[in-house]
């Protein structure tokens, strides 16, 4: 064999090789290419449309079966809850988006403050993700602590009907007196290391919440965050010293002719911690 044979012989087998390798870079494209489809043909939107339906039949279920179901759920009524979904609308303060109404952000928001519910529960009910759960619940929450700056509120600093229509006994002991204070202990979850100073007077970690509501049952001043541990006291006094806390106004409690401090802000201010709920039964 001459060396021109030699080397037409190492063309050919070079051009063989070319081609094999050519052919394997080829099925392996075409392969890559078929799976790439079929996992594209496995997500289908059919199944999308159903999960929706279960969904929506779930809210239903949920909210417009029963008053009391919804009451027991969501801690408040049909009524309310759609009411309170179109104001926050109104306010443009929620958003209905593509895959998510209002009214199911609202009601995961609610099942988990109103049932101890975690993410990853409200998420199997309803066919979310707890990333989608974790997402909605801050965005109502920030939507109702917005919300709250308008609701919370006192509304008149007159004397109420309910009191200067009933003489004799609330007229004109109460005269001037625009609401009641209350505190309670809600439940909390704290972790471990702060469970101590959260443990009160009930056998699990709570909550002292300051709360100040007008005779229309209306809140007009909510202070939560207090531990459990603390006394009334204490929780009154922050308060009244905040810069933004509760209002006692000058004018009232610089009045000579209530001597039997017949207002509650006379009481509050006097007392250093007694908070006195009237009767208007």
């Amino acid at each position: 064999m001459d060396n021109s044979q030699q080397q037409y012989l190492y063309y050919c087998m070079w051009k063989q090789r070319t081609l094999l390798v050519l052919f394997v870079m080829l099925v392996l494209w075409w392969s890559k290419k078929k799976e790439r489809k079929n996992r594209a043909k496995s997500v289908k939107y059919g199944p999308l449309v159903k999960r929706d339906i279960w969904r929506s039949t779930e809210l239903i279920r949920l909210i417009d079966t029963l008053e009391r179901t919804c009451l027991h759920q969501l801690r408040m009524y049909p009524a309310v809850f759609y009411k309170l979904c179109a104001h926050l609308r109104d306010k443009n303060l929620l958003v209905d988006t593509i895959h998510v109404s209002v009214e199911e952000q609202l009601a995961m928001f609610l099942k988990i403050v109103g049932q101890y519910h975690t993410h990853s529960s409200v998420g199997f009910a309803l066919w979310r993700s707890k990333e989608t759960v974790s997402r909605y619940f801050n965005i109502v929450l920030c939507a109702l602590v917005k919300l709250a700056r308008e609701i919370i509120c006192t509304r008149s600093t007159d004397t109420h009907a309910k009191i200067t229509t009933n003489p004799n006994r609330l007229y004109p002991y109460f005269e001037g007196c625009i609401g009641a204070l209350y505190g309670t202990h809600i439940r909390e979850r704290v972790p471990s290391k702060y469970v101590d100073r959260f443990r009160g007077r009930k056998p699990y970690p709570t909550q002292n919440v300051l709360a100040a509501v007008d005779f229309d049952l209306r809140f007009t001043y909510v202070l939560a965050g207090w531990e459990g541990s603390a006394h009334d006291s204490a929780v009154l006094h922050d308060a009244l010293s905040r810069p933004n806390g509760l209002k006692i106004p000058e004018e009232w409690v610089s009045k000579k002719k209530v001597p039997s401090m017949r207002l509650l802000a006379l009481v509050i201010i006097t007392c250093h911690g007694v908070m006195i709920v009237p009767s208007i039964c």
